[in-house]
């Protein structure tokens, strides 16, 4: 893999951190992240007019990805309703690597070394530790199981786009219309909450989606890197965005102890390390 791929993916996470911190300090989290969606359909409605059709066979993996996306912004809702997102997102992102790793292998063919394997599994533990505190103080039955549903829909869309983007022959196009798919989530969002849409303050409409334009930006330098590297490397990697996310809330928010952060850093950079060496 080479350092630019590995930019790519690194400044991904860093957005995707971004974006998530914006919901984090949301007060309506359901209307949030519908905004956030509704963030995607404006500029990939733009796209999808301008840029020329991905390939027919490719259209199976967008429309799967956008049902396997509806259950993940579902999920994701109602394991923030059930737990502090410093115990759920931790939860629901670190299972995410090894299992696209799986799922890559299962469906795509494709083998990651054994190095790589111990980088994933070297992330996998920088993220728990990033949250170390909040997971001690224990999960609720129903924070765990939405947050474990949350990250299996992560690590399905994860690996569909990845096969999906690879047969599109444009990756601008694949992206473009997965993104403005997402018209029926905003849409889903929008008809449970129209009671109280008309009265949000300016500022929520413009921090959603703005969010959502964060959120599309960092998914579209995923989908580009997929073309290049392998599927479970990119995700582990992508999954760094919990450590800018609690880098981001101990700076910004003033959470949490530095201490713990900088070490779940550090651990981080090994597995990045190891991973970049490996494949």
């Amino acid at each position: 893999m080479t350092p630019f791929v590995i930019a790519i993916i690194l400044s991904a996470a860093l957005l995707h951190a971004v974006w998530n911190a914006i919901v984090k300090t949301a007060a309506d989290r359901t209307t949030t992240l519908g905004l956030v969606a509704l963030g995607h359909v404006i500029p990939g409605a733009a796209m999808v007019v301008l840029l020329p059709l991905p390939s027919a066979e490719s259209f199976v993996y967008i429309l799967l990805s956008t049902v396997v996306h509806f259950g993940y912004f579902f999920m994701l809702g109602q394991a923030y309703r059930h737990g502090d997102l410093s115990v759920v997102y931790p939860i629901a992102r670190g299972i995410v690597p090894a299992l696209v790793g799986l799922w890559a292998l299962l469906f795509a063919g494709e083998r990651l070394p054994l190095q790589a394997w111990g980088g994933i599994a070297v992330i996998a533990v920088a993220i728990q530790l990033s949250s170390w505190k909040a997971l001690r103080s224990g999960v609720g039955r129903a924070a765990l199981g939405f947050a474990a549903g949350t990250g299996l829909c992560i690590s399905v869309y994860s690996v569909v786009d990845g096969i999906g983007v690879r047969l599109s022959g444009n990756t601008l196009s694949y992206w473009a219309w997965g993104a403005f798919l997402h018209l029926f989530i905003a849409g889903f969002v929008g008809w449970r909450k129209r009671d109280t849409l008309t009265r949000l303050p300016a500022r929520v409409w413009l921090l959603g989606l703005a969010g959502g334009m964060v959120s599309m930006t960092a998914y579209g330098l995923v989908l580009f890197a997929k073309n290049f590297a392998p599927l479970g490397a990119v995700s582990a990697l992508r999954e760094t965005s919990v450590i800018f996310a609690a880098l981001i809330g101990f700076v910004f928010l003033k959470e949490g102890n530095w201490m713990r952060r900088l070490g779940a850093a550090v651990l981080v950079a090994l597995g990045v390390a190891l991973i970049g060496l490996a494949v």
